[in-house]
């Protein structure tokens, strides 16, 4: 007997060489999280636990032939974006997405965990412009807000303020990621309406290359699931957070969070 289909998720990222963040990341997330994980890759990266050592991103043709391949024939029931490296790929997935009917999670990917540029300086106006209004959420953490929109975000009190910013580029909901501030991980959840507050405790672990591709695959896996956004985002929370604790060692620099933690505890 034939076994239905899991919910579809499909990626629109770039490659992650040392399979911690990325296209890997994504696609490690959405099978923990019982999804069907698809990609369509922006770009292959040479990087690994130290740095990102070169990048070099596909053609607009190619992008545009994977999507439409996995969508026309196996159909989605949510999307995330990741890694879009320049305007023409951020205009070119833009376009995809607003004829697509599932909900989209955008991860504004601007730099990597080492601090290494990821999206040209020339896409922050089409991310802006053409990304962010068909994003069912938008998912920046503080670095990448302040490069969107200006708000530098000192403690847990400018996060209305960030969301505000964000939201104002046309995104449904904005979660505005607070790990970079000291004491407990605080996000904000918004739609400029409703507030939801997520908090874990700040864990003694330097092992977080991937945890923004992680969160951001992970409400879409919820999302796929038909949860609300709020439930998405908690059950989001909750994953990276076991992920984070889990994470290893990889290399001489910084390591991956564990995406399988969930397999190594007891039932």
């Amino acid at each position: 007997m034939t076994r239905q289909a899991p919910p579809r998720v499909l990626t629109v990222a770039g490659s992650d060489s040392g399979g911690g963040a990325g296209i890997q990341a994504d696609l490690k997330t959405m099978l923990a999280l019982g999804v069907h994980g698809m990609s369509v890759l922006t770009a292959v990266t040479a990087q690994n636990s130290l740095g990102v050592q070169g990048a070099w991103e596909l053609p607009e043709e190619a992008v545009r032939a994977q999507y439409r391949s996995v969508v026309d024939d196996i159909g989605v029931q949510a999307v995330k974006t990741g890694m879009l490296a320049s305007a023409p790929l951020v205009e070119t997935v833009a376009e995809l997405l607003a004829a697509t009917d599932a909900p989209v999670v955008v991860d504004p990917v601007g730099v990597s965990k080492h601090g290494d540029p990821l999206l040209a300086a020339s896409a922050l106006d089409s991310v802006r412009e053409r990304l962010l209004p068909v994003a069912t959420v938008a998912t920046p953490n503080l670095d990448e807000v302040t490069q969107l929109t200006g708000v530098r975000v000192e403690g847990e009190g400018d996060l209305r303020r960030a969301a505000d910013a964000v939201l104002a580029f046309g995104p449904r909901w904005a979660l505005i990621k607070g790990g970079h501030l000291t004491g407990e991980a605080v996000d904000l959840l918004t739609d400029g309406r409703e507030e939801h507050w997520f908090r874990a405790p700040r864990l003694d672990n330097r092992h977080t290359h991937g945890t923004g591709c992680t969160l951001a695959s992970a409400v879409a896996a919820g999302l796929a699931r038909g949860l609300a956004v709020p439930d998405a985002v908690r059950g989001a929370k909750e994953y990276v957070t076991g992920a984070i604790a889990a994470g290893f060692a990889l290399g001489g620099g910084i390591g991956p969070v564990d995406h399988g933690w969930r397999l190594s505890v007891p039932s």
